[in-house]
């Protein structure tokens, strides 16, 4: 695969076809910067005959795309399994390294050890 490969592969890329002119890309940042919602993105998809990915990825692309915020169900910041070992390491002042294992424990088993480490520390 010598530099022949190389150069067809480079002249490929810069032959291809473009999937949004120029005046596309700006009027999509411009629109998606005044309104920088799920629904903007949606209506531009629609407006342009792209795919919502499509318009994502190009947003993306151009730095403008604004990832949201994952939640739970009950729209709280999802707490990791790691953060929530090193929250009961704090607690009981003890080393977070020894705790690690405690890591593979599931979420539920973590969640009910950290309540009773907080009730022993108010004494109930």
């Amino acid at each position: 695969m010598g530099d022949r490969w190389y150069t067809q592969m480079n002249e490929g890329a810069r032959n291809m076809a473009k999937n949004y002119t120029e005046e596309q890309t700006l009027l999509m940042i411009k629109l998606y910067q005044t309104n920088p919602t799920r629904e903007t993105v949606d209506k531009l998809a629609k407006d342009m005959g792209k795919t919502v990915k499509s318009v994502i990825g190009k947003l993306s692309r151009e730095k403008v795309y604004i990832k949201k915020d994952y939640t739970t169900k009950r729209g709280d910041k999802p707490v990791t399994k790691l953060q929530m070992v090193q929250e009961i390491a704090d607690m009981l002042k003890g080393d977070k390294a020894r705790l690690q294992t405690l890591e593979k424990s599931s979420k539920a088993e973590l969640l009910y050890l950290k309540v009773l480490v907080e009730d022993l520390k108010e004494g109930f």
